[in-house]
């Protein structure tokens, strides 16, 4: 049953490329406008998470006819979309509010995929791909809490940083299924 699991989740690599790529472009946005208002980097990260729990969603409907609980990915997409919403719902947020609220989204964020990770370590070589995303997201999670009184400038280069490094490890994890995703059965033609 595992093996079915880690097949649909093979199969279904490009969502966590698509993940990926709409993290690594939440980053580079987040530093191309290092001085935008509280507003628009609560609206642009509210997205960001919306986007973020809807692609983990959609993973976890994907992977559950694998005869699996893709309850993990639930989880994770729960939680991301509701951080959205929260975010849209109270853009008057001061920089700290925000700050510890990326910061527990991040946390919680990274303890799901590190759990993740040990579960797929027996079914996929270099599953710390995933552990060390979740990794990173604790982290970053930490060290906000950590120093909330750093500058908003800071927040958002650390948040720009994070984020692509976070896509980037989330496009090698892809990578790595797409490698073990099965071959695409082509219709054979008829020989007249």
């Amino acid at each position: 049953m595992a093996g079915e699991f880690f097949a649909t989740l093979s199969r279904h690599w490009w969502v966590f490329a698509l993940r990926g790529a709409v993290a690594v472009l939440f980053g580079i946005l987040a530093m191309l406008w290092p001085a935008p208002t509280l507003i628009a980097l609560v609206f642009l990260w509210g997205a960001y998470a919306i986007v973020d729990g809807m692609l983990a969603m959609i993973a976890a409907f994907r992977t559950k006819d694998a005869g699996r609980s893709p309850w993990m990915l639930v989880l994770i997409g729960v939680a991301g979309v509701l951080a959205g919403i929260a975010a849209f719902a109270f853009p008057g947020m001061t920089a700290l509010i925000l700050l510890m609220f990326i910061a527990a989204w991040a946390i919680v964020i990274g303890v799901l995929q590190i759990v993740a990770a040990i579960r797929l370590r027996e079914e996929i070589d270099n599953e710390w791909f995933l552990g060390l995303s979740g990794l990173v997201s604790v982290l970053f999670g930490v060290l906000m809490i950590w120093r909330p009184g750093a500058g908003a400038l800071a927040v958002i280069w650390i948040i720009g940083a994070y984020s692509i490094f976070f896509g980037l490890l989330l496009i090698m994890l892809s990578l790595k299924l797409k490698k073990h995703a099965p071959a695409r059965a082509t219709p054979s033609r008829a020989v007249g």
